[in-house]
Order: structure tokens, then C-alpha cells, then sequence
């Protein structure tokens, strides 16, 4: 079979709205040292970090006590996990961001919980580096999160992200997954453990987080009261329903106000928060600072260039 040009650039255009739409990519790479100068308090961030330490070590403290990250090991931190980096000697490591959008079931990343700690060795060394080496323009200028963790930051690598070779784009998200994948071993999925009707109302919250969610029609598809699947996704998550569905759309709430420059109450009813005030309150229950505080951080810069 033969294609002109026309149809072979419609075909790569295919190729890369299925990349896209089905994988998670990467934000940042690079590869830094420090000595005593990696301490950072409250980052929480709208996507995860992937650490490979190759020398010293520090630490990270998250609600339930300080982890050490030691040479030799890979570390995982979801996003939108609030954590300080605490680092009092020597510490080098490469890092790698991961932005992940994906709301179908089985493919993002929240679906699942991944080890924070495993071994690494020089495959994953060898890895990183060919990471580096292809992607040298989207290496931090520094580490402190203030600098990167912003909207002019997201938004220019966002846009960088799509402007890369279709090469250049497989190989990078060929080399993000194998290095996912270590963690993958000995992930387990949010609702595998669980019932089944539990399993398939998760996915249905995933599915339509935009959209208002009743619980009636949930558990109505599901064949069960309203009052039994309450008691029953509450056992099997720690969650009612209504408390999980918020605090998934305030994730989401945080992606959005980070990425798009549209009015924070215009947020709220794209996420089906018609009582703006609630949405208000329940944001600022789950994040500690109001909308208007969380957007602050990520002040947008309508002049930002597509080049990080």
C-alpha cells in the first residue's frame, strides 16, 4: 500500500493524538545535587515525581512520619500529595515529573497505588540518562518548586510536549513507562481489592467527574438501595460516596486551576459546583488554601513561550 504525503501526515497526526490520549508523559527531567539545599516545605503538586538517587541522602515527610530516600533506590510521590523535602548532607538524584490526565478506566495513574520505595541499578541509571540526553530542554534551571511549579512552567511544556517528534515522543514515553513499569510490579489497583459494584461506581465517578453525580443513580445501576451502597463504598474505600466525589473534583479543580486561565467560579461550574460557596469551602478543606490562594501560585502569563 502506498500513502502520499498528505495521508502520511494524517496518519502521524493520528499516532499522536492516541500518545497523547492514552499515556501519561513527562513534565521534567534532568538530574541535580545538592548539599544541604534541597528543603522545601508544603509541595503539592498536580503531577507525580519519579526519584532515582544516585548519592547521599534525604528525606521526605508526608503526613504519616519521614521516609529516607537512599543511592541506589527509585521513589514515587503521586501528585497532589502534600509532602517537605528535607535534605541536611550530600544528595544527588535524577528526578522525573509525570503529568496525567487520563480519566478512562484502567489508565491513569490515581487508579493505583504504587510502593514508594524500590531498588534500582544501572538499567534504570542507563535510562534516565538516554531521558536526559533526548530531552535536554525541559531540564529544571533550579529546584526549588517555586520556580517550576507554576502555570508558565506547566504551560510551556505542555505545548513543548506536542511540538516534539513523533520519534523523539515514543522513545521518551517508551523509557517514562519502563521505568513506571518497576513500580507497576507491585502496584495494586484502587479497586481490586474491593467489591465489584464498588469497583464499577469508581469507575463510573472517573468517567463523568465533571458532570453531577448522583448516588441514586449509581447505586440504582449497581441493583442495590441508595443506603446499601453507601455503607458498602464506605467499607470498602474508608470514604462515603459523597466525600470521595468531592475530593476527586477538587483534585481536579486543582489540575484545572493550575493549567487553564479561566475564572475561578467558572471552575467550580465546569466541575458541577453550582453553590460556589460550597465548592469554596470544601476546596479549602481538602487543600488547606482557598481557590484564590491555589491559583495565585500558578499565575498565568498569556505572553509564555511554547520553550521551557
Amino acid at each position: 500500500m502506498v500513502y502520499n504525503k498528505a495521508e502520511n501526515m494524517t496518519c502521524k497526526n493520528h499516532m499522536n493524538q492516541d500518545i497523547n490520549s492514552s499515556t501519561p508523559y513527562i513534565l521534567n527531567v534532568g538530574f541535580a545535587t545538592h548539599n544541604a539545599d534541597w528543603n522545601w516545605k508544603n509541595v503539592n503538586s498536580p503531577f507525580a515525581r519519579l526519584y532515582y538517587v544516585t548519592e547521599g541522602n534525604a528525606q521526605v515527610e508526608f503526613l504519616d512520619g519521614i521516609h529516607d530516600l537512599n543511592a541506589g533506590h527509585m521513589y514515587f510521590i503521586p501528585a497532589y500529595t502534600k509532602h517537605n523535602n528535607i535534605c541536611k548532607s550530600h544528595f544527588s538524584h535524577y528526578y522525573l515529573h509525570i503529568y496525567d490526565d487520563n480519566i478512562n478506566e484502567g489508565c491513569g495513574l490515581s487508579q493505583w497505588k504504587f510502593p514508594f520505595e524500590i531498588d534500582a541499578g544501572q538499567l534504570e541509571l542507563a535510562l534516565f540518562e538516554r531521558l536526559c540526553q533526548i530531552n535536554p530542554r525541559i531540564k529544571l534551571p533550579e529546584s526549588n518548586p517555586a520556580s517550576y511549579d507554576n502555570n508558565n512552567t506547566l504551560v510551556k511544556t505542555l505545548a513543548f510536549n506536542g511540538q516534539q517528534t513523533l520519534c523523539c515522543k515514543l522513545e521518551t514515553q517508551g523509557i517514562m513507562l519502563q521505568l513506571l513499569a518497576r513500580f507497576f510490579k507491585n502496584a495494586t489497583n484502587v479497586a481490586e481489592n474491593t467489591d465489584n459494584r464498588v469497583a464499577k461506581a469508581l469507575s463510573h465517578i472517573r468517567e463523568h467527574i465533571y458532570e453531577p453525580i448522583k448516588l441514586d443513580a449509581i447505586a440504582s445501576n449497581l441493583g442495590i438501595s441508595k443506603d446499601h451502597f453507601i455503607k458498602l463504598f464506605k467499607k470498602e474505600t474508608g470514604f462515603t460516596p459523597t466525600q470521595y466525589i468531592n475530593l476527586k473534583k477538587v483534585e481536579r479543580a486543582q489540575l484545572v486551576l493550575a493549567t487553564e486561565d479561566i475564572p475561578i467560579k467558572e471552575v467550580a461550574c465546569k466541575l458541577s459546583f453550582y453553590d460556589y460557596p460550597y465548592f469554596h469551602k470544601l476546596f479549602k478543606k481538602a487543600t488547606g488554601l482557598t481557590p484564590q490562594a491555589y491559583r495565585a501560585q500558578y499565575i498565568y502569563d498569556k505572553n509564555a513561550t511554547a520553550v521551557p
